[in-house]
C-alpha cells in the first residue's frame, strides 16, 4: 500500500434517499450498479452507518456541519444554513481548494457559500425559501445547459419559466442531473488534480418523482423485496401506523397506484433504475480519479442523506427511524489504510463525519463539536463495538405530508391527524448490541430487537419482560440529552 499523504484529496459523493440495499456488499446483487461494487471491493465498508435525523436539510447540515440538526438551525427542510455555522469547507486549512456540485439544499442554492470556492448548483425551484431575494428570478448552470441544448422549460418561475422536476427526470440519461453532476465532478477533479482539493458532489437521484432513463432495466415482477413490503405495521407507532395507511390507499405523484402490488413494485423497480443512474455518475467521478493519476492520494467517500421506504412497511418517504429510513450505505476508499473490502462492524453516526474526515486529511477539527473522529477505526486501533447512535425528528414547519401524492382515499380528519403528529419531536437510540428504542411524548414507544428482527416486524415496547431494557435504553437517550443540550421533552416509562 502506498504511503499515507501528508494532504490527501477528499471527493463525498452524496445521493438523496439512496437505501442502504442497493449494492452487493448489503445483500443486494439483482440491480445494476457495478460501479458502486466495484468501490464497495477496494472500501472500508460500514455495517450500520445512521442518520441523525431522516430528512434532508437536516441530515445534510449534519454531514456538512458535524452538528445535530436543531444545534445547525435545520431542524427540518426549508430552512437557510446560517452564515454562523461552519461547514467542512470553512474548517480545512487554506492548502484545500474546495468544489460543491449539485444538490446543496441548505438554502440560497444558487450562490457560492459557507467556504466552497467552486460552486455547480443544479435546482432553482426552491427560490421561495431563499433568505437573498436576489437570487429568486435566477436560474442555475444546469438549466442553462438545458436550454443551449434545446429544451424548452415547462414550469413557471419569478424569472420565466424552470424545468420541473417531472420533465428532468425524463431526460435522455445524457442530459440528465446526475450525468452532468457527474461530467462537472469530473472537470473538476482534472482542472485540481496538481493541488489538495476537497470535492462534494450531490445528486437528486434516486428521489422522486422515481422516474429516469432506466426504468425498465429492472423486471417489476421478479424483483426480490424484502419481508415487510406493502406490510402494514400492526403494534408499532400511530404515526407509523397512519402513515402506512395514507400510502396504502394513494397514487404517487410519480403515477404508481399504491393500493395494488403492482403499482408498488413499479414504484420500487423504477427507484432501482434512478440508483442505477447515480452509479453512472459514480463511474464518472472514479474515471476521472484515475484518469489523472491521484487514486492514491484520494479519500472517496459514498454515502447517503437517509434513506427510503419505497413500499417497505406500506410506507413511501423518510421521516420514520425504521433502518430503512434511517440506516444508509457508507463506503471509505482511502488506499494508504486498504486495498480490498474491510467491513466495520458497529455503529456509526452522521454527527462523526466532520471530524473524522477532518482526521484523515491531517486538519485539526474546531473544538465544541459533539461528534468524534472514527480514523483509529479505519486504521486499525479502534473499532465501533461501544458506539450508540441517537437520531432526532423534528417536525414542526414540515411540509404536508400527503403532498407528494397525486391522489389518496384518506378522510380530512385522518389527514388531520397525520399531520398533527408530524409536528410531535421523538427520539431514537441504537445501541451497540443492536436494539432500537424510540420514544415520543405523544405516540406509542417502539423497541425492537435488531438482531433477532432485522426487519422491525414486532415492536417489544409493551412486552413486560423488557421495561427494565426500556428503562436502560431511556437513560442512555437522556444522558445523551443532557451531553448535547437537547431539550426535547420524552415520556416517563
Amino acid at each position: 500500500m502506498p504511503d499515507s499523504p501528508d494532504h490527501p484529496n477528499l471527493v463525498f459523493i452524496l445521493p438523496d434517499r439512496q437505501r442502504r440495499d442497493t449494492m452487493a456488499c448489503y445483500g443486494n446483487d439483482w440491480i445494476s450498479v457495478p460501479h458502486l461494487n466495484g468501490l464497495a471491493d477496494e472500501s472500508f465498508v460500514f455495517e450500520n452507518c445512521y442518520v441523525t435525523q431522516p430528512v434532508c436539510c437536516p441530515a445534510r447540515a449534519s454531514i456538512m456541519c458535524g452538528q445535530y440538526p436543531i444545534d445547525a438551525g435545520m431542524p427540518v427542510n426549508r430552512h437557510v444554513l446560517p452564515d454562523s455555522i461552519e461547514t467542512i469547507a470553512e474548517m480545512v486549512s487554506d492548502v484545500y481548494h474546495t468544489g460543491y456540485i449539485g444538490k446543496w439544499h441548505l438554502g440560497n442554492e444558487l450562490v457560492a457559500q459557507h467556504g466552497f470556492t467552486e460552486w455547480v448548483p443544479c435546482f432553482e425551484h426552491w427560490w421561495r425559501e431563499y433568505s437573498d431575494r436576489n437570487l429568486r428570478t435566477q436560474f442555475s448552470p444546469y438549466h442553462d445547459w438545458l436550454v443551449e441544448n434545446g429544451f424548452e422549460p415547462d414550469a413557471n418561475h419569478p424569472g420565466g419559466k424552470m424545468f420541473s422536476p417531472e420533465f428532468r427526470a425524463k431526460l435522455p440519461a445524457e442530459y440528465h442531473m446526475a450525468t452532468y453532476i457527474g461530467n462537472q465532478s469530473a472537470d473538476f477533479i482534472r482542472r485540481n488534480a496538481d493541488q489538495p482539493f476537497v470535492l462534494y458532489a450531490s445528486s437528486k437521484e434516486p428521489h422522486p418523482p422515481f422516474t429516469s432513463p432506466y426504468d425498465n432495466l429492472h423486471d417489476p415482477e421478479t424483483l426480490p423485496v424484502d419481508e415487510t413490503f406493502r406490510k402494514f405495521p400492526e403494534g408499532h407507532s400511530f404515526f407509523n401506523r397512519i402513515r402506512s395507511e395514507f400510502w396504502m390507499g394513494a397514487v404517487h405523484e410519480g403515477g404508481f397506484d399504491l393500493t395494488t402490488e403492482q403499482g408498488c413494485r413499479r414504484m420500487r423497480s423504477n427507484y432501482y433504475g434512478c440508483v442505477s443512474l447515480v452509479d453512472e455518475m459514480v463511474g464518472q467521478i472514479l474515471g476521472a480519479i484515475d484518469d489523472v493519476g491521484i487514486r492514491d492520494n484520494t479519500l472517496v467517500v459514498f454515502t447517503s442523506d437517509h434513506g427510503e421506504m419505497v413500499g417497505t412497511h406500506g410506507q413511501v418517504e423518510m421521516r420514520t427511524p425504521y433502518e430503512e429510513s434511517s440506516r444508509v450505505p457508507l463506503l471509505v476508499r482511502a488506499p494508504w489504510l486498504t486495498r480490498s473490502q474491510a467491513r466495520i462492524d458497529g455503529n456509526f453516526s452522521q454527527i462523526d463525519f466532520v471530524p473524522t474526515l477532518l482526521d484523515l486529511l491531517g486538519e485539526d477539527a474546531p473544538n465544541g463539536l459533539p461528534g468524534e473522529s472514527r480514523g483509529e477505526v479505519l486504521r486499525g486501533r479502534a473499532d465501533l463495538r461501544d458506539n450508540d447512535v441517537f437520531i432526532q425528528h423534528n417536525g414542526i414547519g414540515d411540509r404536508d405530508l400527503t403532498s407528494a401524492s397525486s391522489s389518496h382515499s384518506m378522510s380530512p380528519e385522518r389527514v388531520r391527524q397525520l399531520n398533527w403528529l408530524k409536528t410531535v419531536p421523538w427520539r431514537s437510540v441504537v445501541t451497540s448490541d443492536r436494539w432500537k428504542l424510540t420514544l415520543c411524548a405523544a405516540d406509542q414507544g417502539e423497541l425492537f430487537d435488531l438482531n433477532s428482527d432485522p426487519s422491525e416486524v414486532t415492536n417489544l415496547f409493551d412486552r413486560p419482560e423488557h421495561r427494565d431494557r426500556v428503562r436502560w435504553m431511556t437513560a442512555r437517550l437522556r444522558l445523551w440529552q443532557e451531553e448535547v443540550g437537547d431539550t426535547t421533552s420524552l415520556p416517563g416509562v
